[in-house]
């Protein structure tokens, strides 16, 4: 692979002319400067779309020098460590519907779906702020801290000692999760590989995982520990809901650690690129090929031969205005990273469709997923087997299957018989429509516990595969800023969900319903996506 990326050490790719000139407003020869410089066959996802000539182009040098330096034990740690975000903002979602239906035998609130609020609230606060962040002051900031924030707030609402305390410190731990989804798939997909980025699919595992976990602590707990519909329920004979709390945790404290110490996170060489800092980026590339023998070719000299990214300020004083706004800490900051997610007319259809899909799923998945613990216990009477260590045997069986989804989305969205990510996401989402309906039919404890693992497995075939496009379709300078609006769409609807919830029924057919016509839906916005990143780079 080292052959393919070798330098042409001729004085033409260097110098004046192969600079942008901002005259006629093209790079000259850079097209064959970047050529000559490394290029792969591969192209850019957004490379004839982006505004930023010379953006572009330092681009696709940074792609060519992180497909040269190839997969190293550096994403690997990535993986996991990024895989933990995931696996804690489905944790943390999850925890609430599951404590909630002990508390509110030991609270008696007013407003039973309060929690379901609370944690949306949080979750959408934590998207919309470490997701602007991420873009105005950069990744490794959230990425070091964010755990920490959940996991602080996620211990101390176990002692919570009235409802309203206890969805206080469900928001603030919230808060602190809701954000990593935003970070986790930027993080990890900025230091990818291009023939690697099927695993920014794969890594919504993590999210299954985290689903299992809540799972388990709920089957631990909630029938060993908790006191029943039919007695006085108070702090002595109710403790079990509040030890889910303790070990979730401590839990996302041992990870916040973890994120920390096994990884000493540089900042991403895509943002980096952004804000002008040629030489950071170089180094950062340099420093990960060193470390682990790998060749890597770019030069500090290659990127700046293509001239001055806009909106960034350089030593001699230039400043664009594309990337950044004049001051960081302004509304037209905020503007600038909105106006750069509708920069083209691919791209603003590209980014619309995003976000109407996450507000779509944004209602299905919480319709279903949050209120699963009244459905199954809903089913289980109408079958005859209603007790609570079945309901969360099956509540853990159905999340464990969620695991599996997108281990299947990671193969299918890699290879042209699924047609790509798009055709991923078409099928997924349709193969769950099924299943809904046919949840509706469900008569015995068999059916019960097979269907939902069964919409649990496809659902995360669509999700899995929706959370890993969205960034990879994205401008790298506006990524956190169009991902975090996307996921805060999605905890809007959450916020909803909870609304519906309290003014119907939730233990008839009728979400169910919902939630397949969302999904039909769903698969009708995916087939309309203008990208298809499969065989491309993510800009």
């Amino acid at each position: 692979m080292a052959d393919e990326f070798k330098q042409d050490p001729s004085p033409e790719i260097t110098g004046e002319k192969n600079g942008f000139n901002k005259d006629t407003g093209d790079f000259g020869d850079l097209e064959q400067q970047t050529s000559i410089v490394g290029s792969t066959n591969k192209a850019d996802v957004l490379g004839l779309e982006h505004t930023d000539p010379v953006l572009n182009a330092k681009m696709h040098l940074v792609n060519n020098a992180i497909d040269e330096i190839g997969f190293t034990m550096y994403q690997a740690k990535l993986f996991c460590l990024n895989g933990f975000g995931y696996a804690v903002d489905s944790l943390i979602l999850l925890i609430q519907s599951i404590v909630a239906l002990q508390a509110k035998l030991e609270f008696k609130p007013s407003f039973g779906n309060g929690l379901t609020i609370a944690v949306y609230v949080g979750m959408l606060t934590g998207a919309l702020f470490w997701g602007l962040s991420a873009d105005i002051i950069g990744r490794k900031f959230a990425f070091n801290t964010s755990l920490m924030v959940c996991s602080i707030f996620a211990i101390v609402a176990g002692s919570s000692p009235n409802w309203i305390v206890l969805g206080l410190f469900t928001c603030l731990s919230a808060f602190g999760g809701g954000g990593n989804l935003v970070l986790d798939t930027a993080v990890f997909l900025e230091y990818l590989p291009s023939q690697h980025q099927w695993l920014l699919t794969l890594m919504a595992a993590w999210w299954g995982l985290g689903q299992m976990i809540a799972g388990l602590f709920a089957w631990a707990y909630i029938p060993n520990f908790s006191c029943l519909a039919t007695e006085p329920c108070t702090y002595a004979n109710n403790k079990g809901w509040r030890y889910i709390w303790y070990t979730s945790g401590a839990l996302v404290f041992v990870m916040s650690v973890l994120r920390i110490t096994v990884i000493r996170l540089r900042e991403t060489p895509k943002f980096l690129l952004g804000e002008g800092k040629d030489e950071e980026v170089v180094e950062t590339l340099q420093f990960i090929a060193n470390k682990y023998n790998r060749t890597c070719s770019l030069t500090l000299e290659q990127l700046q031969a293509c001239g001055v990214t806009a909106g960034t300020q350089q030593s001699d004083g230039r400043r664009g205005s594309v990337t950044h706004a004049r001051k960081r800490a302004s509304v037209m900051e905020i503007w600038v990273h909105l106006k750069g997610l509708f920069v083209t007319r691919r791209i603003g259809l590209s980014t619309s469709l995003i976000w109407f899909s996450w507000l779509l799923i944004g209602l299905a998945y919480p319709l279903y997923n949050v209120f699963l613990p009244t459905y199954l216990a809903t089913r289980g009477a109408d079958t005859g087997d209603s007790s609570q260590y079945t309901t969360w045997r099956n509540y853990t069986l159905s999340n464990f299957s969620s695991i599996f989804g997108p281990i299947l989305a990671g193969y299918m969205c890699k290879s042209r018989w699924f047609w790509g990510r798009r055709g991923t996401m078409i099928i997924g989402a349709l193969i769950t429509m099924v299943f809904f309906f046919c949840y509706t039919q469900v008569r015995t404890p068999s059916e019960n516990v097979g269907f939902t693992c069964a919409i649990s497995f496809c659902l995360n075939i669509y999700y899995g595969t929706l959370y890993a496009y969205t960034p990879e379709v994205l401008p790298s300078a506006h990524r956190g800023t169009g991902n975090g609006i996307a996921i805060g769409f999605n905890r809007i609807m959450g916020i909803m969900s909870a609304v519906i919830a309290t003014y119907a029924d939730t233990s008839t057919p009728v979400p169910i319903y919902i939630c397949a016509a969302l999904y039909a839906v769903m698969a009708v916005v995916a087939a309309c996506f203008p990208f298809e990143p499969m065989g491309q780079r993510s800009s």
